[in-house]
């Protein structure tokens, strides 16, 4: 017989319907094999695609609602925009103050605050950064096919992870990021030698004044318009480096060159020297449900 699953589909960090970043939702997916997720996430062929795994109340009080992610070539451990995502579908409209996910990193709690005529406005906290590698900017430049004055000078090319480590590259304008070029298969060779996933290329000159950064990432499934475990990185890389006071909330602007705009909302404290309390946050908006059929 034909195995039925009801999808939800939200755009994630953003207020409006058809921007931000698209999410689909597999409610229950209990019973598929590791290869037929991956081949839904690729049929969705979104960034990413979640899949809800239901257990017992106590267990979901104790340890939080599992959930796998997937994009259209592999399971991440974390990413940002599909832990938000699930959790405001997982949350519905029952109001509830917090929903906590099980993910393949451990438990990741996702607090909602109500906002004057937005939706709810979601915020997940991550786990501790680990600030991993400094890079040259010539050897980045010479490998990713970059000019090393098309970089930042007074900010470093650095590795952070909150789950999935980033290679936060600053570049020196707005101009050089919007109008950005680089060797894709370079970057990857680069990044397998160095211990990053993706780069992050960030600009301190943005399109809204009120932003703090304006990001682009571009992966193997194209660009992404929001990326919130990247934005996580970019928080805690902010407040080490000065770019962001420990617990100031500023907003990271995204997707805009693929008309897809994405705003992320981010914070992070300092206790002593460590950078902690990473939190990410933003709307999302329901767009779309329905059913696969296998």
């Amino acid at each position: 017989m034909a195995k039925r699953l009801s999808v939800v589909q939200v755009d994630v960090f953003t207020a409006n319907a058809l921007e931000g970043n698209a999410l689909a939702v597999v409610l229950d997916g209990r019973g598929l094999s590791d290869a037929q997720m991956q081949a839904l996430a690729k049929e969705t062929n979104l960034s990413e695609t979640t899949f809800v795994l239901p257990r017992d109340a106590v267990t979901e009080r104790e340890r939080g609602v599992r959930v796998r992610i997937f994009t259209v070539a592999e399971e991440l451990p974390f990413a940002g925009h599909p832990t938000l995502g699930t959790a405001f579908v997982l949350r519905g409209t029952r109001g509830d103050p917090e929903v906590k996910l099980d993910l393949n990193v451990g438990s990741v709690p996702v607090r909602f605050e109500q906002q004057d005529s937005q939706p709810a406005f979601g915020e997940m906290t991550q786990i501790d950064p680990k600030f991993e590698v400094k890079h040259s900017r010539e050897a980045v430049a010479a490998a990713i096919g970059m000019s090393i004055d098309d970089f930042d000078p007074n900010l470093p090319i650095e590795t952070v992870s909150t789950g999935v480590a980033f290679t936060i590259a600053p570049v020196r304008s707005l101009g050089v990021l919007r109008d950005l070029h680089f060797d894709q298969p370079g970057a990857a060779a680069y990044l397998e030698r160095s211990g990053g996933k993706f780069f992050y290329f960030v600009s301190r000159e943005t399109v809204d004044p009120k932003a703090r950064l304006h990001a682009r990432m571009i992966f193997y499934n194209g660009e992404d318009p929001a990326t919130g475990s990247a934005a996580g990185c970019a928080a805690s890389w902010m407040v080490a480096h000065g770019v962001a006071h420990p617990d100031e909330r500023v907003l990271i602007e995204q997707g805009l060159e693929m008309k897809r705009p994405s705003r992320i909302f981010v914070r992070a404290s300092r206790n002593d020297n460590r950078v902690v309390n990473v939190r990410v946050g933003g709307n999302a908006v329901e767009i779309m449900r329905g059913e696969i059929t296998l």
